[in-house]
C-alpha cells in the first residue's frame, strides 16, 4: 500500500498556531513522503520587493507587475535560500515536478529567464522553506496544528498574499471561528 501523501495540498495552520513564524501561515506542501515533508509558506511577505533580489543577485529586472511584487518568507530553512514555484514546468536544471502544472526550482536558470521575459507565466520567489522529518507532519496534524484542504493554484499566484490564508480556509467549507484547538473527550 503507498502511503498516503499531502504533496500538492494546502496546510493551514489552525488558529491556535502559537508559532509565529506559523500564525496564520498557509504552507503549499511540495513533497510528503515517508521521509518528511517540504512545503513553502505563500502567504508572508518578507519585505523584501522581487527587484531588490535580483539587484542583489546581478540579475536586471525592468519595472513592472513583477519586479514590485513581494519575495516571500517561506519557512524557517534555509532560509538565504531561495525557492522558486512556477507553473507551467519546463526544462530546469534543478527542479522537482509537484504536478504536471507546478514545479519547484532552485537553480538561478529560471531567475535568469524572468529577468529575459521568458520565465514561467505564474511565478512565486520564496526565501527558505518549511520542512518536516519522517512522521512530524502527521504527528502536529493529529494534534490539530494543521488543516488540509487541496490546493488551488489561482490562490497561490492570482490572489494578493494577505488574502490567501482566509481563501484557503473558506475551500474547507465552513467557518474556521467554530474550531477549538482543544482535543479530548467529553
Amino acid at each position: 500500500m503507498k502511503p498516503l501523501s499531502l504533496a500538492d495540498q494546502f496546510l493551514i495552520a489552525m488558529p491556535n498556531m502559537a508559532d509565529p513564524l506559523f500564525a496564520r501561515a498557509l504552507v503549499y506542501l511540495c513533497e510528503h513522503g515517508e521521509h518528511g515533508a517540504m512545503g513553502l509558506i505563500v502567504n508572508k511577505p518578507s519585505g523584501i520587493a522581487m527587484a531588490q533580489l535580483f539587484d542583489q543577485i546581478d540579475l536586471p529586472m525592468e519595472p513592472g507587475p513583477l519586479s514590485g511584487a513581494s519575495v516571500l518568507f517561506g519557512g524557517p530553512v534555509q532560509p538565504d535560500r531561495g525557492f522558486v514555484l512556477h507553473s507551467p514546468i519546463s526544462d530546469w536544471q534543478s527542479s522537482l515536478r509537484v504536478t504536471d502544472d507546478i514545479m519547484l526550482t532552485t537553480s538561478k536558470d529560471v531567475l535568469i529567464a524572468v529577468s529575459e521575459h521568458k520565465g514561467p507565466e505564474r511565478i512565486l520567489i520564496t526565501l527558505g522553506y518549511a520542512g518536516w522529518s519522517s512522521g512530524q507532519l502527521e504527528e502536529e496534524i493529529a494534534s490539530n496544528a494543521w488543516l488540509t484542504v487541496e490546493s488551488d493554484p489561482a490562490i497561490m499566484f492570482d490572489l494578493p498574499a494577505e488574502e490567501r490564508y482566509d481563501a484557503a480556509m473558506a475551500l474547507l467549507g465552513f467557518d474556521p471561528s467554530l474550531l477549538s484547538g482543544d482535543i479530548g473527550h467529553a
